[in-house]
């Protein structure tokens, strides 16, 4: 297959990705905006922040939740020592569904990936909000059997596609996949009679290694919160939220690019040779697709950053009520907006890198990551003692700038020798700069003026303030980023070939 059928194979997956998952999430925006109005802080930061935690580690450190930390009020927290328990099972069922997440998204099945995660987590909405409703008293138990059905419902949408696709005498005919049965994706002895292949095993021990250090990147502000007890359970819950709802954009729109297109360049480019050494033809198309997916996230972040810092307020009394909008929580999220930007361009910057990374430059920057992640606990206890739960964000914007640098670096190295420069992306024209700096001033100053205090006369005129402005840069870079447009038009606007294996 060429690069131009790869790129426009990624770029229907990511498009496809996007608006379904968009669909589905707004279902289970809705939802969860409902059962918030039904709980206190301090159970969502038990749920959302120490008990994750614990499903991580529950393989082989999960009494740590139940005999070392500090035990919830259970007057506060019911079911507490159930709960934990019950989440690590569902660890364990979500780990029997893996092999088949892996066959699907190497193998781009789009509708299979994004309907049986979203069918599973409008599921899992659903069954909260009832629980919440009819049998408050359940505490935990609300959450901790509400996570084991989703994982139960997702991993049997799973199975029960591959058992009927490996059974059809469709996919007998294709033969596209590597398995012709289920059972081949069970452990087995190899043909040589060993136990173990070793080759697979060293390389699956290097993106082990790999994974754990970004868990800890990802998740460091966990464990700071839940070991050190720097912030209280409420203040736990509220950061939560607002990290969860901030985050929204970034999984829904930056996640399905960077999968896509992780893939687009792990097929295209060779790992162990220099661009120079590559068919030329490739290397210039990845070069073209880096260049313009740099640009749209940068284009996606800023506009996150610039119009999020007026609409935080607004957007946090909508969804969480006066539990969310008073205190921390608007501070929180307009941080949050700045980190949106450094998760959009580290998100593109690191799927190119981690494609065309050979395993020696992959260890290598485990070490790297190592060092990172100890600099990133220590720096995120120390500013939430210095600024409170707003540190965390402030520690993530660092750790994520370090990352940035260290795949702009890459990259760079990687098509010195090359006419190719795709870290071009990353330079807007100075008037769509200048247009994002006006519409930022102008809805700073109607935020005060009409929001949030003045009742929905005025919350609707400073909505309507801010799609003015955000329809003028929009237009704006429409106008000045020709390049841009070019790629979204020709790539994610493509007419759809039906694809029968997806």
């Amino acid at each position: 297959m060429g690069s131009r059928e790869v790129l426009g194979q990624a770029a229907r997956l990511a498009s496809s990705g996007l608006i379904l998952q968009v669909l589905f999430r707004l279902i289970t925006f809705v939802l969860n905006a409902f059962i918030l109005r039904f709980l206190s802080k301090e159970i969502v930061g038990v749920v959302n922040v120490r008990v994750p935690l614990g499903v991580f580690w529950s393989l082989f450190l999960g009494w740590v939740w139940l005999q070392l930390l500090e035990v919830p009020d259970p007057h506060v927290v019911p079911h507490y020592a159930t709960g934990v328990v019950l989440f690590g099972l569902s660890a364990v069922v979500e780990l029997l569904g893996e092999p088949f997440w892996v066959l699907a998204q190497a193998h781009m099945f789009v509708k299979l990936k994004v309907i049986a995660e979203s069918l599973s987590v409008i599921l899992k909405s659903i069954l909260t909000a009832f629980l919440v409703l009819w049998l408050p008293h359940w505490g935990l138990y609300i959450f901790s059997l509400a996570q084991l059905f989703y994982t139960t419902v997702l991993v049997l949408c799973y199975v029960i596609y591959f058992t009927k696709l490996l059974g059809s005498p469709e996919s007998t005919k294709l033969q596209t996949l590597p398995v012709s049965r289920i059972t081949d994706l069970l452990p087995n002895i190899t043909r040589s009679g060993a136990l173990i292949n070793w080759k697979e095993a060293k390389l699956t021990w290097s993106f082990f290694k790999q994974s754990f250090l970004k868990q800890i990147l990802t998740e460091g502000e966990r464990y700071v919160m839940t070991f050190l007890n720097v912030l209280n359970f409420g203040d736990q819950g509220v950061y939560d939220i607002v990290n969860n709802l901030g985050s929204l954009v970034a999984r829904l729109i930056f996640q399905p690019i960077e999968e896509s297109f992780y893939i687009f360049f792990a097929k295209v480019l060779e790992r162990e040779k220099d661009a120079t050494l590559q068919k030329q033809e490739d290397v210039a198309v990845a070069a073209a697709v880096l260049e313009s997916l740099l640009k749209l996230a940068l284009l996606a972040g800023l506009t996150i950053t610039v119009f999020g810092f007026a609409y935080s307020q607004l957007a946090l009394d909508i969804y969480g009520g006066a539990m969310l909008s008073s205190g921390s929580g608007p501070v929180l999220l307009r941080s949050y907006c700045f980190y949106v930007l450094l998760l959009a361009i580290n998100g593109v910057t690191e799927c190119f890198t981690f494609a065309a990374m050979s395993k020696e430059e992959v260890d290598r920057y485990n070490f790297v990551m190592l060092a990172l992640s100890s600099s990133f606990l220590v720096l995120s206890y120390l500013l939430t003692r210095w600024c409170g739960s707003v540190g965390f964000i402030l520690a993530n914007c660092f750790n994520m700038g370090i990352r940035i640098t260290q795949s702009l670096c890459f990259i760079h190295r990687y098509y010195r020798r090359s006419p190719h420069r795709p870290l071009a992306g990353l330079h807007l024209s100075p008037v769509l700069l200048g247009t994002f700096a006006l519409g930022g001033g102008v809805t700073a100053v109607s935020e005060v003026f009409l929001c949030c205090e003045q009742g929905w006369p005025a919350r609707l005129a400073h909505i309507a303030v801010g799609a003015f402005c955000l329809g003028a840069t929009l237009g704006t870079a429409f106008l000045t980023e020709t390049k841009l447009i070019h790629f979204l038009r020709t790539q994610l606007g493509v007419p759809r070939r039906t694809d029968k294996m997806t």
